[in-house]
C-alpha cells in the first residue's frame, strides 16, 4: 500500500472522512495524535491522587457518602486515563514505559494538579474548576476529533467529565449558603481560578504545534477553549457573590482577565504574586518542567505496585 500524503490525508480531514487506522494517515499525523493523547492520558491518571488526597481529610467531608462519591470520580478518572493510554498502546506505544517507568518531571499533565487538594472545599473547587476544563477540551475534541477510535470514545468520558463539574458546581453553591464556608470557598477559588487559565496552554500567538487544529484532532484554539471555560466559570462565581479576577467585556464580545497574566505563582503558599505584574510565558514553562510540590509523591503513588512487582521494593 502506498504512503498517504499531506494532500491525501488533508483531503480526508477536510471532507469530514474519519481516519480509523494508522495506514491512512501520514507519520507527522501520528505523532501529534500521539502528543495529545498523551496529555490527555496523563491529566485523568494524575487526577486520582490528587482527589484522593483531598479525601483524606475525612473531617472536612460532610457525610461518608461525600467519600464514595469522590472515589467514584476516582474511579472513573482512571477509567478515562485507560481508554487514552489504550489509544497509545494501539498506535504502537509502549504504554507500560510510560506509565510506570517514567520520571515524575517527565509526566504532561496541567500544572494545577501539583498543588495539593487539602480539604472538602478544595476538592469540589477543583472539581467545579479542573473538571470543567476537562469538560472543554475533551468535547471540543469528541465533536471535531478526525480520528475515529477516540472520537467515539468519548462518549463515555464526556457524561462522565460533566457528573463531575456538575458535583464540584452544586457543592460550591452548598458550601456557600453554610456560615463560615463561603470564605473557604473563595480562598480557594483565589489560586484555582488562575491555575486553570493557565490549564489552556500558550496562548495562540505563541503555539509551538498548531497540527491540533490542522489536523482536526480539537477544533478550537487554546485561547477559545480559555474563554468557553470562563464563559461558565465567571457567571457561576458571580451567582454565589464569589470574586473572581475576570469579567465580560460586552464591547469586545469576550471575557476579559483582570488580573496579570501570566504571573507568578507560589506554589507552597498557593498565592499568586500579582505585585510583581505580568511574567512571560517562558518563566511559565519553566515553572511546568520544574512541576510542582506534589508531582513525585503522585507518581510514585501510581506506579508503587509496579516497582513492588517487579522490582521487589517494598521501601
Amino acid at each position: 500500500m502506498a504512503a498517504v500524503t499531506e494532500e491525501t490525508l488533508l483531503e480526508r480531514i477536510r471532507a469530514g472522512r474519519l481516519i480509523e487506522d494508522p495506514e491512512q494517515a501520514t507519520e507527522r499525523y501520528i505523532e501529534g495524535l500521539k502528543r495529545t493523547l498523551i496529555v490527555s492520558a496523563d491529566t485523568e491518571l494524575i487526577s486520582a491522587p490528587a482527589y484522593m488526597n483531598a479525601a483524606k481529610n475525612f473531617a472536612s467531608l460532610p457525610s461518608v457518602n461525600n467519600y464514595i462519591t469522590i472515589m467514584g470520580i476516582v474511579q472513573d478518572e482512571l477509567g478515562h486515563a485507560h481508554i487514552a493510554y489504550r489509544m497509545l498502546r494501539d498506535l504502537g506505544v509502549d504504554t507500560e514505559e510510560l506509565v510506570y517507568r517514567r520520571e515524575p518531571r517527565q509526566f504532561k499533565y496541567p500544572y494545577a494538579f501539583d498543588v495539593p487538594l487539602e480539604s472538602f472545599t478544595e476538592l469540589v473547587v477543583a472539581n467545579a474548576f479542573y473538571d470543567r476544563a476537562g469538560f472543554v477540551l475533551l468535547s471540543d475534541i469528541h465533536r471535531n476529533c478526525s480520528y475515529g477510535p477516540w472520537k467515539r470514545a468519548l462518549v463515555k468520558v464526556d457524561r462522565e467529565e460533566n457528573f463531575h463539574l456538575r458535583h464540584g458546581e452544586k457543592w460550591m453553591r452548598t458550601l456557600c449558603r453554610e456560615p463560615g464556608k463561603k470564605e473557604e470557598v473563595q480562598r480557594a477559588v483565589d489560586w484555582m481560578f488562575v491555575l486553570t487559565l493557565e490549564w489552556f496552554g500558550l496562548p495562540d500567538s505563541q503555539k509551538r504545534h498548531n497540527e491540533q487544529i490542522e489536523y482536526g484532532y480539537k477544533g478550537s484554539t487554546n485561547d477559545q477553549l480559555r474563554q468557553t471555560w470562563m464563559s461558565s466559570t465567571v457567571p457561576l462565581c458571580e451567582s454565589l457573590g464569589i470574586n473572581v479576577p475576570a469579567h465580560y467585556d460586552e464591547a469586545r464580545e469576550e471575557y476579559v482577565i483582570d488580573c496579570p497574566f501570566p504571573a507568578d505563582f507560589v506554589a507552597e503558599e498557593k498565592r499568586w504574586d500579582f505585585e510583581k505584574g505580568e511574567i512571560s510565558w517562558e518563566e511559565v514553562l519553566r515553572r511546568w518542567k520544574r512541576r510542582g510540590p506534589k508531582n513525585e509523591e503522585y507518581v510514585a503513588h501510581l506506579q508503587r505496585g509496579y516497582r513492588e512487582l517487579y522490582n521487589g521494593d517494598r521501601g
